[in-house]
């Protein structure tokens, strides 16, 4: 993902200074607990959406840095509560901060990066930025409220999952992408194709990381493969396998227990596998690369237009 950041380097490494001095706080443990995340890593893709989203009309960096820490500090802060919900010990393939200090630490860890996000937020007088982003942080908790209760349960359709990870995963891609674009002040069709545009590339994004978690080896995801179903998350694959695999009924029995040994979670990718539930989930995340890169046909032809254009295609075919 990284080559096609080319464009915007230096004023990514300008956000990950203001990233750095963000997390500065004068409680030395505060301090170290909320850049250890930083520290492990990151593709920092909404900061790098919210940039390329500027560059797309009369890019301001001044306009568009505070936005760029929020957004990454938002995405921090979920990751970090996401660790405590799934007792997560790597992530990036270091230790969690729950892994390191606990939860009661993590959890009001994962609140400060929030909260340090609505101060940061706070300086725009544009009231569009801050109520795209508290819409987005109100719906991403709902996804994740879903998230939590349909695991280990059966009854899940396409169009509760597509529900689930809009929220979770596409709104805040969504919302990098038009939001940079409305700091610099860009006219509603601009920044209204940027979000449907962010909102195509989050969904295949999402769709892609659940395929991974089955498919992929554990150096690449930096984590355990088949997390989701030690937790009993029902992802595309896993409903397309319940719905077509001639051994449907022990697939479930799988999937539902709560205490699957490594053999079993096997077992079950394998079962993913065998049906053809990988190469459907994959055809679905190329429509919708297709409607992410069909966005982008009114902006103006500017490098960053077709540099989106690239990471739409890479999104649809990577392997990490």
């Amino acid at each position: 993902m990284l080559q096609f950041f080319q464009e915007i380097k230096d004023e990514l490494a300008v956000v990950e200074r203001e990233l750095q001095n963000a997390l500065q706080t004068p409680d030395p443990l505060l301090t170290e607990t909320a850049t250890h995340l930083l520290k492990a890593g990151g593709k920092r893709l909404r900061p790098a959406f919210s940039l390329l989203g500027g560059k797309c009309f009369n890019f301001n960096l001044e306009r568009i840095l505070p936005l760029a820490v929020a957004l990454e500090l938002i995405h921090m802060a979920t990751l970090i509560h996401d660790d405590v919900v799934d007792d997560a010990q790597t992530r990036r393939g270091k230790p969690t901060i729950r892994a390191c200090w606990g939860n009661r630490i993590s959890t009001h860890v994962g609140d400060y990066l929030f909260a340090r996000s609505l101060i940061i937020i706070a300086r725009y007088d544009n009231p569009l930025i801050p109520r795209v982003l508290a819409d987005t942080s109100v719906k991403m908790c709902e996804g994740e409220i879903q998230q939590i209760s349909g695991s280990f349960t059966e009854d899940q359709s396409v169009r509760d999952y597509f529900y689930r990870i809009n929220r979770k995963t596409a709104l805040l891609i969504a919302a990098s992408c038009q939001l940079g674009a409305v700091a610099c002040g860009a006219p509603a069709d601009i920044h209204l194709a940027l979000r449907r545009y962010g909102h195509y590339l989050g969904m295949a994004f999402q769709i892609t990381d659940d395929i991974l978690d089955l498919v992929a080896r554990q150096g690449q995801l930096g984590k355990p493969v088949g997390s989701d179903l030690r937790q009993g998350i029902i992802t595309l694959p896993v409903i397309y396998a319940l719905e077509q695999s001639p051994r449907r009924e022990y697939l479930k029995t799988l999937i539902l227990s709560r205490e699957k040994d490594e053999k079993q979670i096997q077992e079950a990718i394998n079962l993913i596998l065998d049906c053809g539930a990988i190469e459907h989930s994959a055809a679905i995340v190329r429509k919708y690369v297709f409607k992410a890169k069909e966005a982008l046909g009114v902006l103006p032809e500017k490098p960053a237009k077709n540099i989106l254009g690239a990471i739409a295609d890479f999104i649809g075919v990577r392997k990490f």
